[in-house]
This record gives C-alpha cells, sequence and structure tokens, in this order.
C-alpha cells in the first residue's frame, strides 16, 4: 500500500485540488481517500486504472464533504436569521431556502449533482463533465434543463399564492 500511496497521491491530490481549491482541504480528502481505498482493496476490479478508480474515491468523499457542509451552511444561515432583528425578513429568507432546497431534492440524482458541482462547487461545465463521466455540452445543457425546471416550479409556486 506504501508504494500505491507513493506513486499516486500526487494525481489524488491535484485531482482534488483542482475542484476545491483549498490544499488542506485537498490534503484531508487525499489521506481519507487511501484510507478507503486500503479498506474497499478487494472490490477493485481492475476494470479501470488505479489511478481512476482513487480519484471516483476522491470524488464521492468530496461530494460528501460538500453535502456535509452544505447543511452546516444551512443550519448556519437559520441561526444567523434567528439573531436578526427583523422577523418578517427572517421568515420569508427561511421559507424560500427551504422551498429552494426542497426543489433541489426534487431534480433527478444527475441533475442535482451538476447543479451542486456547478453552483457550490463553482466547477467549470468541462471540470463536471469530468467528474461525472459525461461531456461538457451535456454538463451545460444538464444544468440548463435543471435551471429550467426551478425555475418554473419556482414560478408556478407564484401563481398559487
Amino acid at each position: 500500500m506504501d508504494e500505491l500511496y507513493r506513486q499516486y497521491s500526487q494525481i489524488v491530490f491535484y485531482f482534488l485540488y483542482k475542484r476545491c481549491n483549498d490544499p488542506l482541504l485537498a490534503e484531508d480528502l487525499m489521506q481519507e481517500t487511501f484510507l478507503k481505498a486500503i479498506e474497499s482493496i478487494d472490490s477493485y476490479d481492475k476494470s479501470c486504472k488505479v489511478s481512476t478508480w482513487l480519484c471516483q474515491i476522491a470524488k464521492h468523499l468530496l461530494y460528501q464533504h460538500w453535502a456535509k457542509d452544505n447543511r452546516m451552511q444551512i443550519e448556519e444561515l437559520d441561526e444567523s436569521y434567528e439573531s436578526d432583528s427583523n422577523t418578517e425578513q427572517q421568515a420569508i429568507a427561511s421559507i424560500e431556502l427551504a422551498d429552494v432546497w426542497d426543489r433541489l431534492q426534487k431534480l433527478s440524482l444527475e441533475m442535482r449533482k451538476v447543479v451542486e458541482l456547478r453552483v457550490l462547487g463553482e466547477l467549470s461545465y468541462r471540470e463536471i463533465g469530468n467528474i461525472l463521466g459525461m461531456s461538457e455540452t451535456k454538463a451545460r445543457v444538464t444544468f440548463f434543463r435543471a435551471k429550467m425546471i426551478l425555475i418554473k416550479e419556482a414560478n408556478y409556486g407564484k401563481d398559487e399564492l
């Protein structure tokens, strides 16, 4: 396993760093990637290169981190709204945030991943395509369609009021 680490640690680190632009986070997730790889070495079926397998593990760990971080940011937003003096604005902002989150969760998994990587990860369509194994064009179209669905649902909700 030491040889595997020496051979691929830089590849995994740069893969993560390119996506998160945070060297400390990239380092932490790289270490965690190799721990996960050790735990699941029996599941490696040699259908792809080792570097690809490791980067897939790293990608999933990064998604998990972003999802966890996103939940923490939502909780922090809720706490900051509570400390604000304008309760009407607090209520409206909380409802809007919850509404957007609910609509996002209703998207297909592929659309949700593209939106999260584009909005939360601030990645280019090319980077999203590389991570998700799709073309840059498909990533762009998927994001556009997801955005149109979210806008349509947001406008539909306003019509009901």
